[in-house]
């Protein structure tokens, strides 16, 4: 081979080199990051975390050691932001973005929420930054969790539960919120207003325990000229039933039906039947 194919081939091979070594490696990350929010109320809660599996694994006593503080999946610590004021176990936790560890153990857990949000690992883990920890009982799954999960379940108007789940261990707490002020606040306002939201604030003085005399109003309020809306005559009938008026009850369940059949609407015949039968007790 000549002086000049083999100068050719070391640069064609200098070149390929060269080449290879910028391109962007394209490979799939050992553990995915997932990114959930939930509402709760008005308002939501948002968390990312990243999420290990077992791959065949002892999880908790030996991968992640108990009585240790455990970064809570992998990677970076999860983190959960609050756009308003929580209630955790009791403690008022402000609106922001917190750092999440956790301390497994056989018997509790302990949860921490971090006022430092940027750490990777738990190495540089410090409690003078925690805001809050408390303790929690975990229970043993039927079912493995291949892959750690987080989520949110039992979801209300007013909590969420935070469930943590990974091999055979579960816990969760709750977040609790409180928004009647907010709320009732933003109804009153709209009472002001040329179109006043008289269904949607007769069904939240309702489904909150909240001034009876003032929901029967509204309904009655939005149930005027209402031929074609079998859900609001529903509503006035559980409202009716509510405040004591058996009569008035049963006779806007009727009428929900009436118009549920009228338009084929199986659901709210169901339904409108259902209060007619508790106002028949």
């Amino acid at each position: 081979m000549n002086k000049t194919i083999l100068s050719i081939f070391a640069a064609s091979a200098l070149f390929f080199m060269l080449q290879t070594a910028d391109a962007q490696v394209k490979l799939p990350p050992a553990s995915s990051t997932q990114t959930i929010t939930q509402g709760v109320g008005i308002k939501k809660i948002s968390l990312t975390y990243q999420r290990p599996n077992i791959n065949g694994r002892v999880v908790f006593g030996e991968l992640v050691p108990y009585g240790e503080v455990w970064r809570t999946g992998a990677n970076n610590i999860p983190t959960i932001a609050f756009e308003e004021e929580v209630n955790i176990q009791g403690n008022k936790v402000p609106a922001g973005t917190y750092g999440l560890f956790t301390i497994p153990n056989q018997n509790d857990w302990t949860i921490i929420l971090s006022k430092n949000v940027q750490q990777w690992g738990a190495y540089q883990y410090k409690q003078e930054e925690d805001f809050l920890r408390f303790n929690v009982k975990p229970r043993k799954t039927a079912q493995k969790v291949e892959t750690f999960t987080i989520n949110f379940g039992d979801v209300t108007p007013s909590s969420t539960n935070v469930i943590l789940a990974w091999e055979n261990t579960q816990v969760e707490f709750t977040i609790k919120v409180d928004q009647s002020t907010e709320i009732i606040a933003s109804l009153e306002q709209a009472m002001q207003g040329e179109k006043k939201p008289y269904f949607q604030a007769a069904q939240y003085y309702f489904s909150n325990g909240l001034d009876l005399k003032k929901a029967v109003a509204w309904i009655n309020e939005a149930d005027k000229g209402n031929d074609k809306a079998p859900y609001i005559k529903y509503w006035k009938a559980r409202i009716l039933l509510k405040a004591g008026d058996k009569a008035g009850a049963t006779q806007a369940a009727k009428e929900g039906i009436a118009i549920a059949e009228k338009a084929n609407n199986g659901e709210y015949i169901k339904l409108n039947n259902q209060v007619l039968s508790e106002a028949a007790k």
